[in-house]
């Protein structure tokens, strides 16, 4: 009996385990997002690249991994995530009764 609750804990761990472990690699890799042109400019916190007839200017700090030597004219492939900020709610209209 106390084998057969050991097995029963030691499967209810893996299977908790295995859930936060996938909830999390989807929250990871939810929404990103991909842009590939020349660089237009680069400062250390943006980067603008040519998409198009479009200039894409995104945002990156210190935590922004770049491999290559990133400078104007590169072409490069920038991966992003949109991310709120602040989300700011409206109050509903009052419908017009007759």
């Amino acid at each position: 009996m106390k084998t057969k609750l050991t097995i029963l804990a030691a499967m209810l761990c893996i299977a908790v385990l295995g859930y936060l472990v996938g909830s999390t690699h989807a929250a990871e890799s939810a929404n990103k997002y991909q842009v590939t042109g020349p660089v237009l400019a680069v400062t250390d916190s943006m980067i603008a690249v040519q998409k198009g007839k479009d200039r894409w200017e995104l945002s990156r700090d210190a935590s922004t991994k770049v491999t290559g030597d990133l400078k104007v004219g590169s072409t490069v492939t920038a991966y992003y995530r949109m991310i709120a900020i602040s989300v700011d709610v409206k109050p509903a209209k009052a419908s017009k009764k007759p």
